[in-house]
């Protein structure tokens, strides 16, 4: 390929997908500076590897990749904080309506939810209802079959379903 026509798929790549990953990246890790600096290097890394010939037929696919290792790179590299230790250093997300600060509380509750689930359920889960992802493409990215992506979501639902009705007892 050209390096006018990388340049020009790149710049395309990031345009339609750079909130996307952002999105991707804010949801594991849950913090926005953390989430921007491993976006950045995804779309780095993405440059990199097209700029040295590499061919990449799935971009969307190939940065979803990229993204997912470099969030496994850095929880390897630290703990991860707790929702509630976020919380005491200050963590409030940027909202000014009732309406939007009640939904905030309700996708917080949820995502706390999800947070609990075993690791193989939580990232479909993620991809499929925080990301918008199918199942198929779902399979793209995790390279399993359609039918045991589908079935991880259906099962992360009955964990989901289990743990928020023990909350709703207690």
């Amino acid at each position: 390929m050209h390096s006018k026509q990388v340049e020009t798929q790149f710049i395309t790549a990031y345009e339609a997908h750079s909130d996307a990953i952002f999105r991707y990246c804010y949801y594991r890790v849950f913090n926005r500076e953390l989430a921007r600096d491993l976006t950045q290097e995804a779309f780095m890394k993405t440059w990199k590897s097209l700029a040295a010939g590499s061919e990449v037929r799935n971009i969307r696919a190939y940065l979803y990749r990229v993204a997912k290792h470099l969030v496994i790179d850095h929880s390897r590299k630290r703990r991860e904080a707790s929702l509630d230790e976020m919380s005491e250093q200050g963590f409030e997300p940027e909202i000014e309506e009732r309406e939007a600060i009640e939904i905030g509380i309700d996708a917080r509750s949820a995502i706390v939810h999800i947070r609990r689930l075993n690791d193989i359920y939580r990232e479909v889960m993620l991809l499929r209802f925080v990301d918008g992802f199918s199942p198929k493409e779902i399979s793209a990215l995790i390279g399993e079959t359609q039918n045991v992506v589908s079935v991880r979501i259906n099962r992360g639902l009955k964990q989901l379903r289990s743990s928020l009705e023990s909350e709703k007892s207690v």
